[in-house]
């Protein structure tokens, strides 16, 4: 029998990246840090998650990239937690940088500035977060691990889990963005309560 399951498995070459082989369920954010020169970036970023049961915040970036030189210089970074309906503002964010480094659509994107750190946040979004940076790994493959400490927050208020409301009511009035890596995205409006075990505990 264990035979007959593991035929139905196609082994995959672990030399190479294996994330385009299958679809991933993945936030998707946008990251905003501040240029050199006081203009805003901001960049949609799917590898991105709490770092801990505490206030930390991770995102993965490559050295390559404005959005790490910014945060490496500056200390600092903002987060904004994207909705459905804004699949394509994510996506004007990831538009290429003009000959001379420059970004110019990340000034047409509809945005406030950030309270305690120097950086800007999109309109509409479900959650914000504003970070100070903690720590960067660097040295995964090509890329890095930039973590941050949350130093603010905000949650719309039609996103925000409340004692006197259903937790599946919520998500269905106020439906969660999902990146599927690589390529797609998806609406999340319907859920179900996780049969967690009796005793368990984070």
């Amino acid at each position: 029998m264990a035979d007959q399951h593991n035929a139905e498995l196609i082994e995959l070459d672990v030399e190479q990246s294996i994330w385009e082989r299958s679809f991933g369920v993945f936030p998707l954010v946008v990251v905003g840090t501040r240029e050199p020169d006081g203009a805003d970036d901001l960049a949609p970023k799917h590898l991105a998650i709490p770092m801990s049961w505490q206030n930390y915040f991770g995102f993965v970036c490559t050295p390559r990239h404005n959005t790490y030189q910014n945060v490496r210089r500056s200390g600092e970074f903002a987060v904004t937690y994207m909705r459905p309906a804004q699949t394509v503002l994510a996506s004007l964010a990831a538009t290429p940088r003009c000959d001379d480094g420059s970004k110019p659509i990340a000034g047409a994107l509809p945005t406030f500035p950030a309270e305690r750190v120097q950086a800007a946040l999109i309109e509409g979004g479900y959650l914000f977060l504003e970070c100070e940076l903690h720590q960067i790994v660097d040295g995964l493959g090509d890329n890095s691990l930039i973590i941050g400490r949350i130093v603010a927050a905000r949650v719309a208020a039609d996103a925000a889990r409340a004692s006197d409301l259903d937790d599946e009511d919520l998500v269905r009035d106020a439906p969660l963005l999902a990146y599927l890596y690589p390529g797609r995205f998806a609406e999340i409006a319907n859920s179900t309560k996780l049969p967690f075990p009796a005793g368990f505990k984070r």
